[in-house]
């Protein structure tokens, strides 16, 4: 037993060791490539000169260094977050439904806070600022959440299936308000509220990024202290409650965090698919089911896949910027189709 710890913990040191390595370098990558060209070297003089410390590595043109930290690094911390909060929501999700599908557009942030930054769009003035906005994708994001889970409960429970149902109607309901604000708004509207649902992380700013780093790092503390719950649900709900587990009351708990975490990430950037589905899964394969290391590499492995798949966006196609949730579509749609078809041939278990 003591042998295979060992080996579960190597196995760990090696995933983070390369996830870190592979997160540094997307960083460096993400910083140097653009319309202006800056060395790899540069940026790591840039970042030293901006927290203090000279080096011979430092740019020498001001242009660069405000090019960096105005432009470029709140762009990449920006996809950190992210791609942190939408990987951890869905391992979250997962545990909670025991189900390898879940992601967190089921419970219905995405398309809450779809519709609530099409109202504010619509409506113009204060309310489509890019504050505006954030503000009402997050309530649209919660409120749509507290729906789901409001209409799903019965008896002082929830039943998964029975969420999972709402769930859909809520998304088809919020899908069809989303349609009819469309509908009722102009042009520039409307072609607004497309560019906004297909994701991009183009400018952003480090306002955004101070609103949206503590709800995120709030849901990644709350999601490590549930870790070692969501190691006893997985032996069962029942197992779970003679162990002591309050199965409902962890549900409720989890969902409120998946809601904050999401909602966090959608509200400043528009729709981004299949982070939370791709990343946790692929951890799971590599590091086993155990919650805490799970946690811990998903939100690693989340923020790798953004900050790459970013950096892909403004450098595919010349002179333009792709969206964001366009690239992990074509990356999480044909994986999607592996699960599903893995689960069938395994009657819905996790691997």
């Amino acid at each position: 037993m003591t042998g295979a710890k060992a080996i579960g913990r190597g196995r760990s040191a090696v995933v983070y060791l390369a996830l870190g390595v592979l997160l540094i370098v997307g960083i460096l990558v993400s910083a140097s490539i653009g319309q202006l060209s800056i060395p790899p070297t540069e940026v790591v003089g840039a970042i030293l000169r901006g927290i203090g410390i000279d080096t011979a590595w430092a740019p020498d043109s001001d242009v660069t260094t405000q090019a960096l930290w105005q432009i470029r690094l709140p762009r990449i911390v920006a996809s950190l977050l992210v791609g942190l909060a939408l990987a951890i929501g869905g391992a979250v999700m997962q545990a909670i439904f025991g189900n390898p599908l879940a992601e967190p557009g089921v419970v219905g942030v995405s398309s809450g806070a779809a519709l609530g930054a099409a109202v504010g769009i619509v409506l113009g003035g204060a309310a489509a600022t890019t504050f505006g906005m954030a503000g009402l994708a997050f309530v649209g994001g919660l409120a749509a959440t507290a729906l789901v889970y409001g209409m799903a409960r019965q008896g002082g429970r929830t039943e998964v299936v029975t969420l999972l149902l709402t769930g859909i109607a809520v998304n088809a309901f919020a899908g069809a308000g989303l349609a009819l604000v469309v509908f009722a708004g102009n042009t520039s509207s409307r072609e607004q509220i497309i560019f906004w649902q297909l994701g991009t992380i183009n400018g952003s700013r480090w306002n955004e990024v101070a609103v949206m780093a503590p709800l995120v790092v709030l849901g990644l503390a709350a999601s490590l202290h549930l870790a070692r719950r969501f190691d006893l649900l997985a032996l069962g709900e029942r197992t779970a409650g003679h162990l002591g587990l309050r199965v409902e009351q962890l549900r409720i708990v989890s969902i409120v965090v998946v809601a904050v975490l999401t909602g966090a990430a959608v509200a400043f950037v528009g729709i981004i698919s299949f982070v939370g589905l791709v990343v946790p899964h692929l951890m799971r394969m590599l590091l086993g089911p155990s919650h805490r290391r799970l946690l811990i590499s998903s939100a690693v492995g989340g923020a790798v896949l953004m900050v790459f798949a970013d950096a892909l966006a403004r450098s595919l196609v010349t002179g333009a910027d792709l969206p964001i949730g366009l690239l992990t579509s074509l990356i999480g749609g044909p994986f999607f189709f592996v699960l599903l078809r893995r689960a069938r041939q395994r009657a819905g278990g996790w691997m």
